[in-house]
């Protein structure tokens, strides 16, 4: 299959119909170019806070408060456009409330069959934790998506390598990351993880990114990065793991995701992180002696 991952400019919208017309207009892109699946960013649900005037958008609590009216019409509009489009839609994230005052980074997976699929981030950055209102996930979970199994890791998520793996044990052949990052690091860590995620456990990684300037926002206030869909580092694969990356201004980086060729490349691996991932469990590794 296909995937598109989007290097995501952020916008103010006016509206909800104004963000309503643009993502139809950039989905519509990526499914003209022949994508099956498009990932979307991180916080993408923070810019309808634009639409609630400056008081609301400057004020991050507010702005997650404000943007819980638009939850029905999110859902409808990413479930209807993955159905109209025939293609999977993995909408960034949408800051949910769970608890009065209490959120979740929640990241939704609209299927083209109609069926909604979602998985909250699991840990947080030290922004979120400053907030003292957004909470944790507490569960791990895997999809089957055209019989493939996929999963997410938002964003921070991806720099943890046990719960991919044991997600990568669950059968997932594809990681998606929805990610929002404000330094050349950060952009640089997520980057680092998605890469080590691809090569521990012979799966394809796939992040997208916010891109530009949101001065009105105290979270999507700049933005870093390129969307890249990554393989391992192996046999049939690109010798640095980047299958596709944006670059410049281009909004989405395509990939043809071949998963035929896991099978194929473990085969000949050179190495086998995946394969040989139980020997750094054996007993005498799990604690270091301190000689000398």
């Amino acid at each position: 299959m296909k995937i598109a991952v989007a290097k995501y400019p952020v916008h103010a919208p006016a509206s909800f119909a104004d963000f309503a017309r643009r993502i139809t207009t950039v989905l519509g892109q990526a499914r003209q170019q022949g994508a099956r699946i498009a990932v979307l960013p991180e916080y993408l649900s923070l810019e309808l806070a634009a639409s609630l005037g400056e008081p609301v958008a400057a004020d991050l609590k507010a702005s997650l408060a404000g943007i819980q009216a638009f939850r029905q019409a999110w859902m409808a509009l990413f479930s209807g456009l993955a159905q109209q489009l025939g293609m999977d839609i993995v909408a960034g994230s949408f800051l949910l409330e769970h608890q009065p005052g209490r959120y979740r980074n929640r990241c939704d997976w609209f299927c083209a069959d109609g069926r909604q699929l979602w998985q909250d981030k699991l840990q947080l950055t030290g922004f979120e934790k400053a907030t003292g209102v957004i909470d944790p996930g507490d569960a791990l979970k895997v999809f089957v998506v055209d019989g493939v199994r996929v999963a997410v890791a938002v964003c921070y998520d991806s720099e943890f390598p046990l719960p991919v793996r044991a997600q990568a044990e669950a059968g997932a052949q594809l990681l998606v990351v929805p990610s929002c990052t404000d330094t050349p690091a950060g952009a640089m860590r997520v980057r680092v993880g998605c890469l080590a995620r691809a090569l521990e456990n012979r799966l394809f990684v796939a992040q997208a990114v916010t891109a530009g300037l949101a001065p009105w926002s105290p979270a999507l206030d700049v933005n870093t990065g390129e969307a890249a869909v990554f393989a391992p580092m192996d046999v049939g694969f690109p010798a640095d793991g980047v299958l596709a990356q944006t670059a410049g201004e281009q909004l989405w980086a395509i990939a043809w995701l071949d998963f035929a060729a896991f099978a194929a490349s473990r085969g000949k691996a050179q190495v086998a992180n995946d394969r040989d991932w139980p020997g750094q469990l054996a007993p005498a590794l799990r604690r270091a002696r301190l000689e000398g």
